[in-house]
């Protein structure tokens, strides 16, 4: 282990610099790009459990791309997005900062405005800083323009004000309206005869719907996607016009692995740093017809089976372009899993003994155990060593891990913190604690403890998830109860009234008993 962390600090050329200035006024200076350091790729499904891959158990369904960057890199046991839903989650890896501190960090509509400041410190604007060429491919879900956009222009500020170089995205996620690509701003496809017009409030005169046009359907919805209907799906949202741009579903993992492709052809020669967001397995599960029956799970099963093609198509183009042993890998999920979000497509009933969330309590949307905790690993061939890790790890903190990598001084102010050494496996320790969110509402993670306060609220929503609604703070010993079935606060309560006084400081003025439930569509 010592060898090993010598070797890769003298390759890396890792650093550590003083903390000097504020996360959101920080302007950092164009650093000199040192070569030894990586090409980053950094892969984030969409909906994916901790269950659902082979390398973490699942028997039902077989994930080898996956599997191969797991088991020849760093897997962790305890890898920890900071919040059971999307957009939250996504903004924390950008930012280095706790969603719930910013309060448009939220599910979003496919029209909601940029919610990260264009001002603010992040984790592509730190690549780029460093000498990196930054791209930003597949689902982003983060906001597009002010407010009012305009999808017939340029939309901003986007992806490029908050530090890619280059982006091609779907603007929120693939059950929700534009159901179109969006590259550099630009709607791919836009035709100025046929104007795009977007609203999440009211239908355009004469545009089919589920509800008026149900004969047009080849995927049924269960709740809320009953609006606008795009290639035989209902949607969220309302959409006119934009016919030749919009996206046909079973092609959108093709179509982005080819953006994914073109992009590191192009860079093959520069450093590189690549934001990936699958769509998968997000509603609508409609993979490409060759996936299709690939497992006995229906389309979510074979959604995940074409999201491990999109990584071994990733891991060969990176060998044949002679840049694999140049990359770092790292792979997670947004949030926990969910099998019922919106359409009838057979996942509960098919689920049979497979367990998503690996008998983790809970999936997305969830304050227990299964909302945050994520499949997460680090892969580097040749750099660093085969790894099972029960450090406690989380996306957030990828921003100031990867910033000591290429040396850069970083902004005070950032709930990012350096575990590079636990990212890279030299070290098998890393966050002491950890808050987490799910809608509004805020728990806390610290050792193998899960101390979760009451809310008040329903116990499930139409997902038939759990929510994390108790009566009575809770306190779960996740080490011997890791589906989080015995509340052992009254056996423990010198170690609940510690980590009440820990969670209280941390989040001071943002906890609240009473959480608007953010309704589903």
């Amino acid at each position: 282990m010592k060898n090993l962390n010598l070797t890769f600090y003298a390759f890396a050329g890792i650093s550590s610099m003083p903390v000097t200035l504020l996360a959101g006024q920080f302007q950092p200076e164009k650093k000199s790009i040192d070569k030894q350091h990586p090409n980053i790729v950094l892969i984030v499904a969409d909906d994916l459990g901790y269950g659902d891959l082979s390398c973490y158990g699942a028997d039902a369904i077989q994930t080898p791309g996956m599997d191969r960057i797991a088991n020849e890199g760093i897997r962790f046991t305890q890898g920890f997005c900071t919040a059971a839903t999307s957009t939250p989650s996504r903004y924390a890896l950008m930012t280095g900062m706790y969603p719930w501190k910013n309060k448009d960090a939220k599910i979003l509509p496919g029209d909601a405005p940029l919610i990260i400041n264009e001002s603010q410190y992040t984790l592509p604007k730190m690549m780029r800083e460093c000498g990196y060429v930054t791209g930003a491919i597949g689902k982003w879900h983060l906001g597009m323009g002010n407010g009012n956009v305009n999808w017939n222009e340029t939309v901003k500020p986007g992806a490029k004000e908050i530090g890619f170089d280059y982006s091609c995205l779907i603007a929120a996620t693939n059950d929700r309206v534009p159901t179109v690509y969006v590259e550099n701003g630009d709607v791919v496809g836009r035709d100025p005869s046929d104007p795009i017009e977007v609203s999440y409030e009211q239908n355009f005169e004469g545009e089919p719907t589920a509800i008026s046009n149900p004969e047009m359907l080849k995927m049924q919805w269960a709740h809320g996607h009953n609006n606008s209907i795009v290639n035989g799906i209902p949607r969220i949202g309302y959409m006119k016009g934009g016919k030749k741009a919009r996206w046909k579903d079973e092609d959108m993992a093709d179509y982005f692995v080819g953006k994914v492709k073109n992009f590191i052809t192009e860079h093959r020669d520069s450093l590189f740093f690549l934001y990936y967001g699958l769509h998968e397995p997000h509603v609508p599960r409609a993979p490409h017809q060759r996936f299709v029956g690939k497992t006995t799970m229906g389309p979510r099963g074979d959604a995940i089976v074409e999201a491990d093609w999109c990584v071994g198509e990733l891991l060969t183009y990176l060998k044949k372009e002679g840049l694999l042993e140049k990359t770092l890998i790292i792979f997670s999920s947004d949030n926990g899993p969910v099998l019922n979000d919106g359409y009838k497509d057979g996942a509960p009933e098919l689920a049979g003994k497979h367990a998503p969330a690996g008998g983790l309590r809970g999936g997305k949307y969830s304050l227990f155990d299964g909302g945050t905790h994520i499949p997460l690993f680090v892969y580097w061939k040749g750099k660093i060593q085969p790894v099972k890790s029960d450090a406690l790890v989380c996306q957030m903190d990828l921003l100031a891990s990867l910033g000591s990598m290429v040396g850069v001084t970083l902004p005070d102010g950032l709930d990012s913190r350096n575990y590079l050494n636990a990212f890279m496996g030299t070290e098998l320790k890393a966050r002491e604690n950890l808050v987490i969110e799910a809608q509004g509402r805020l728990g806390y993670r610290s050792g193998d403890w899960i101390m979760m306060p009451p809310y008040k609220g329903s116990q499930r929503n139409l997902t038939g998830n759990e929510l994390g609604n108790l009566d009575e703070f809770s306190l779960f010993d996740v080490k011997s109860d890791k589906g989080q079935k015995s509340n052992v606060a009254g056996r423990h309560p010198e170690l609940l009234e510690r980590l009440k006084q820990e969670f209280f400081v941390q989040t001071d003025g943002f906890y609240r008993s009473e959480v608007e439930e953010e309704p589903l569509k």
